[in-house]
């Protein structure tokens, strides 16, 4: 769970090594590979006619690419290329245009026939169909909208699909948002008969999605809708827009009015090129839409140089390297599983602004169970059932003889009566602490159900037997990590601590059963409080707190509520 502290001295650099279950997973990676995000902090395509002539790009072929490389994990081949009088680079031919990104990473710009280009080679000697890079582009930008705009204010989603591919895109954005939560609808006026269209459209008539026409739509769109996607034209598109997307693409540029005199404005996402636009030089009018976000699929394109909203995303993620070498694409990486990625720095925001009214069933008193570990137990299952990413994810708060707070998140590996259970290395901060001071408090965070849950309590190491089981039940390469971790203790590097992974790798290579270590085990903290917390609307937040009251001669838990 926990990532590995750089800590910098003089000009050394050491490093306190982690818990075991990220070891492993770190030394797992290939030793060129860019550094993973911790879990759970966490880091997802355009036309109007022809082929599939706008997008594509990235992820498993960039990666192939990036992995000979260390330099933040993009290639670094430059041979073709000279630097302008404008500090761009830019290769001989004067085409691929390569600028710095806010973080100085070098990103790659596609003029219109270096797309069209990418899109042929897809479809023809690469073997890629149009319904599949189709299902990936809708897939990627579907997947960027739900990363900046949260389904619970941003819910109801107008998507504009033109009569070509970035329509098609469009149209799978509405499904895969449909599914995400959203509640989307579809303004599709000039629909074609091809059967990979009218697949689409029967796939969203059957979840039952809106199809709304043009004098269905209000002048205002802000009046019905939240986000509006913008899916009419991409980049192969020609000529100046006819009825009835003119009118459609001058009421996204009116919203613009509306936030310039501060009223009420939706969202306009739009796929690849925003529709109006040159896909070389941008807005040339300067009375074009102006999109909040942009998602850009296979490369930027060179009219994303003039983008100006907060938003600008990468999607699509199947080049093969062939494509990434060939057109000498240098594209951030994709992180993890996700489908999109950030381009440029995140919009500065007043954190003192951010705020979430957290909508959610009431939490009574008198509605909980008697039993503080059966209510913590359906809450766990509700967090199971939700599909929420590692909800045994706990923060474990502890101070040593120094009253000295400390905090990390660990791992919940059994609940009963007893206790709550986690297992670490015994010459840990958090094991010296709890040698020194018994008492400790865990935090279970449940984001997508608006639910925290605090337990406090006293600590004591699992008995052998009980540590000796676990162990032996982790996967083998959790096992090893294990032992080649003396966590939190100073070592000369990664290298260091991979190459005693690969000691013992090969010597346990016969399968022989690894012994546990005698530094490594389990904890129990036994309750004697416990706070169930549930988010509602005006900071009116539920809390219902359990504490040992004894009865009679016999030990209760007493119910109360707290203020919030």
């Amino acid at each position: 769970m926990l990532p590995l502290l750089l800590v910098r001295k003089t000009n050394k650099t050491m490093i306190l090594t982690s818990s075991s279950s990220f070891i492993t997973h770190l030394l797992s990676l290939p030793s060129t590979t860019p550094s993973s995000s911790t879990p759970n902090l966490t880091t997802i395509s355009s036309s109007s006619s022809s082929h599939f002539h706008h997008h594509r790009s990235s992820s498993k072929g960039l990666f192939g690419s990036i992995l000979r490389y260390k330099f933040r994990g993009y290639s670094s081949s430059s041979s073709s290329r000279v630097m302008n009088r404008g500090g761009e680079l830019m290769d001989n031919n004067n085409n691929t245009k390569v600028v710095q990104n806010h973080d100085e990473s070098m990103i790659t710009y596609l003029n219109q026939r270096e797309a069209a280009e990418v899109d042929e080679i897809l479809m023809g000697s690469l073997g890629f169909s149009v319904d599949q890079l189709m299902e990936l582009a809708g897939l990627s930008v579907a997947t960027a909208i739900a990363q900046v705009y949260n389904a619970k204010e941003y819910n109801r989603v107008l998507t504009i699909c033109g009569p070509g591919n970035n329509g098609g895109d469009g149209l799978v954005v509405a499904r895969h948002l449909y599914h995400f939560g959203y509640k989307p609808f579809v303004c599709y006026p000039k629909r074609t008969e091809k059967p990979l269209y009218t697949g689409l459209v029967t796939q969203l008539e059957s979840l039952g999605i809106p199809f709304l026409s043009v004098d269905d739509l209000p002048i205002n769109l802000s009046e019905d809708f939240n986000i509006l996607v913008d899916a009419m034209f991409g980049f192969s598109f020609h000529g100046t827009p006819r009825s009835p997307f003119d009118d459609l693409i001058q009421r996204l540029v009116n919203l613009q009015n509306q936030k310039e005199i501060n009223q009420k404005s939706s969202v306009i996402a739009s796929i690849d090129i925003p529709s109006g636009w040159h896909v070389e030089e941008g807005d040339t009018t300067g009375g074009g839409i102006k999109p909040d976000m942009l998602v850009s699929l296979t490369a930027p394109k060179l009219c994303a140089k003039k983008f100006s909203g907060s938003h600008h995303f990468l999607g699509g993620r199947f080049v093969p390297p062939s494509i990434v070498d060939k057109f000498k694409l240098r594209l951030p990486p994709y992180p993890g599983t996700s489908m999109c990625v950030r381009i440029g720095k995140a919009p500065q925001v007043d954190i003192s602004s951010m705020r979430e009214n957290y909508i959610s069933p009431e939490l009574r008193e008198d509605q909980v169970e008697a039993d503080p570990f059966v209510q913590f137990q359906k809450w766990f299952d509700d967090a199971l059932a939700a599909g929420l990413k590692e909800p045994n994810a706990m923060a474990l708060c502890t101070a040593g003889i120094d009253r000295k707070p400390s905090s990390r998140m660990v791992l919940l590996k059994g609940f009963d009566k007893d206790g709550f259970v986690w297992y670490t290395n015994y010459g840990s901060r958090k094991a010296k602490d709890l040698a020194e001071n018994a008492n400790a408090s865990l935090l279970f965070y449940w984001d997508g159900l608006n639910r925290q849950v605090r337990i406090e309590g006293s600590v004591q190491k699992v008995s052998d037997e009980e540590s000796e089981h676990y162990f032996h039940s982790r996967p083998r390469g959790s096992q090893i990590g294990a032992v080649a971790s003396g966590q939190s203790t100073v070592i000369p590097g990664r290298d260091f601590l991979y190459q005693e992974y690969k000691d013992l790798e090969a010597k346990f290579s016969d399968g022989a059963p690894i012994p546990k270590p005698k530094h490594w085990g389990g904890y129990r903290l036994k309750p004697d409080f416990f706070e169930f917390w549930q988010g509602q609307p005006s900071r009116l937040h539920d809390r219902v707190c359990y504490s040992p009251q004894e009865v009679d001669g016999t030990n209760v838990w007493r119910i109360k509520r707290l203020a919030p």
